[in-house]
């Protein structure tokens, strides 16, 4: 079984549940939908560019109503450079404005908890009304009440991925102070409220931090798989940089497809190449001064991208170096009480305990 979604986010479905999570993602733009994921493995094979991003993240909230002990944004670091606000409604209807024919797909998350920014829903269903193809948030939750789950499904969510590690009191230790009964009932209502209202979309991933469910993954999949659309894992990441540069071992021939595909608007405004630069480090400009199109196709950004073509070039970048894409891995398959198996790509030298 092949269950690499990318080098953070792994699989624990089924090939018939991963082919239906696609189906419904699909569904109403398949031509649109199809071109969309072609063009996003051939940027990185064929190391093209395009004049557009194919996915921009727009982080509506930098503040998060969590503090969960393997998060960045409990560091010091992260506290004291990144200024924690709700991006300015406006300057989310100028940038959807201009991106909206241009580009399929766009995330209301990086950061924080979106669903706390007060006008959430009038973004999402303005960002839907504008066209863009797909539009997907990342949550923990906390805000999903029954009116809240009916106006998002009526709004035209497409794709929801929702943080749960682990299960009850492993998942309550990790995501105070939230109940594990509390969010699996709204799992549940959300599922229910989709079939009563006759909607394909929005579809339901849950994952978990590695750690969490290590121990019997099957039990997480089977608890969670009735209720969503798509159960994952992600490998626990050093976000808390705890792992000392010397102790990292990375690749060769490193080429960060990122660069490719997507661009990062912080709340305030800040374009970043990179979904991984919670701290800000690799700076393009600000939105507010100037256009999507001419960040991604600036100067700085060509000089980024030229500097990862070459040997090792990604090393000069202080971000990069920290960043789990260029780190390598080793391989372990866990088999499951079900007759499949699962891979997990571990990185060398780094310890999968949450909060250390």
């Amino acid at each position: 079984m092949t269950n690499y979604v990318n080098k953070g986010n792994y699989s624990l479905e089924t090939p018939a549940r991963e082919a239906e999570f696609e189906r419904r993602r699909a569904h109403g733009w398949e031509p649109a939908y199809r071109a969309y994921r072609q063009e996003w493995l051939a940027r990185v094979e064929k190391r093209r560019f395009g004049e557009w991003p194919l996915l921009v993240d727009m982080e509506l909230s930098s503040i998060c109503n969590l503090h969960c002990p393997m998060c960045y944004t409990n560091t010091r670091t992260f506290k004291n450079t990144v200024d924690r606000q709700f991006m300015p409604v406006q300057l989310f209807r100028d940038i959807v404005d201009e991106i909206a024919a241009h580009v399929p797909a766009l995330r209301l998350s990086f950061r924080g908890e979106s669903t706390l920014h007060p006008q959430f829903l009038d973004c999402l269903a303005y960002a839907k009304q504008k066209g863009i193809g797909e539009v997907s948030f990342l949550t923990n939750a906390s805000r999903l009440d029954k009116t809240f789950i009916h106006e998002i499904i009526m709004a035209g969510a497409d794709w929801i991925t929702v943080s749960l590690d682990g299960l009850h009191e492993i998942y309550e230790n990790i995501r105070k102070p939230l109940r594990f009964e509390e969010t699996v009932e709204k799992l549940k209502f959300l599922r229910a409220s989709r079939e009563r209202l006759c909607k394909v979309r929005p579809v339901v991933k849950v994952q978990s931090v590695w750690p969490a469910i290590a121990k019997d993954p099957l039990a997480y999949y089977n608890y969670l798989s009735p209720l969503v659309d798509f159960v994952a894992f992600n490998p626990l990441v050093d976000y808390l940089e705890v792992d000392s540069l010397d102790s990292i071992i990375y690749v060769p021939d490193f080429y960060c497809p990122m660069l490719h595909q997507r661009l990062v608007i912080t709340s305030d405004g800040m374009a970043l190449p990179c979904s991984n630069d919670s701290k800000e480090g690799l700076s393009l400009g600000s939105v507010k001064s100037r256009s999507v199109y001419d960040i991604w196709n600036s100067e700085t950004l060509r000089a980024l991208r030229e500097a990862h073509a070459r040997c090792d070039g990604f090393k000069q970048y202080s971000p990069c170096r920290h960043c789990y894409l260029p780190r390598a891995t080793t391989d372990s398959f866990v088999p499951l009480a079900d007759g499949r198996r699962i891979i997990v790509k571990n990185y060398l030298n780094r310890v999968q305990s949450i909060g250390k």
